[in-house]
């Protein structure tokens, strides 16, 4: 089941808070504990081969939940986007936080059949790296571009004629601030070369940090909102140039009204 069959979703404001968030003050502690759970219980189905479509959605959902439960509340828009689409498209989005690759696949996944681009180093990560090796992702090294490109290229092109839409954040890392100039165009030729549809995603996961010595275990602050915002598919047309400056700015423009800055772009 899709997180909501409308076009918004809003976390309920009286949610209520789990007993491990309400016995612990942390929401760091409690959250690490309900995802270290959630990850081990869907890496021991992965690797018996009962970890399917339904089942990464569904532990992806859980995975949202435990973050409402230590009080993050999410703000979800232009899912409606993805239904106008009736094959497979990529997905575009910046890249600021691990929340985005935990919490996606329970919002994109009901709905279009999808896949990530993935560093090779996920793959291999303990527990963690049998759920995300069962989705198939197409592997990158970030160590040699024209590989990288090529192997998007050939998997890619596989994957979207198999109905498979894939998600893309073209930065090299994870990063709180959005740098246009490190957004690369990546998606934006994959997409035209395949002939579909590009959907730009905004995020703004800050309420899942990035720790200082391992990325993907950094503070929660459930103090703060997490905006996820599905734009207007839109077709390449040539190089795609103009689609990835419209990309580009949705971003900014979706960033800037959320964190009230005053950067947005015509």
């Amino acid at each position: 089941m899709p997180v909501a069959e409308h076009d918004t979703y809003i976390t309920t404001p009286d949610r209520k808070r789990s007993i491990l968030s309400r016995i612990f003050f942390s929401p760091k502690f409690t959250f690490y504990l309900q995802l270290y759970l959630i990850v081990r219980r869907s890496g021991r189905r992965a690797l018996n081969g009962l970890y399917g479509d339904r089942e990464w959605a569904e532990s992806s959902r859980e995975v949202m939940g435990a973050l409402e439960n230590v009080g993050v509340n999410f703000e979800l828009t232009g899912m409606d986007n993805m239904r106008k689409v009736p094959g497979p498209v990529v997905f575009i989005g910046n890249h600021m936080s691990t929340l985005e690759t935990m919490v996606l696949p329970c919002i994109i996944e009901p709905v279009q059949h999808t896949t990530f681009i993935v560093k090779a180093s996920l793959i291999k990560m303990p527990v963690f790296g049998p759920v995300m090796r069962s989705r198939d992702p197409i592997i990158v090294g970030r160590t040699n571009p024209r590989d990288d490109l090529k192997a998007v290229m050939e998997r890619g092109m596989e994957k979207l004629k198999a109905g498979i839409s894939i998600i893309v954040f073209p930065q090299s890392t994870r990063t709180p601030k959005f740098n246009p100039e490190d957004f690369n165009t990546l998606g934006v030729k994959l997409a035209a070369r395949a002939g579909v549809p590009v959907i730009p995603i905004a995020l703004k996961t800050d309420a899942w940090g990035n720790g200082r010595y391992i990325k993907e275990f950094g503070p929660i602050d459930s103090k703060k909102t997490v905006h996820i915002v599905f734009g207007e598919p839109m077709q390449i047309a040539g190089r795609g140039n103009e689609e990835h400056e419209k990309i580009v700015a949705f971003i900014q423009n979706n960033l800037s009204r959320w964190t009230g800055e005053n950067n947005t772009k015509p």
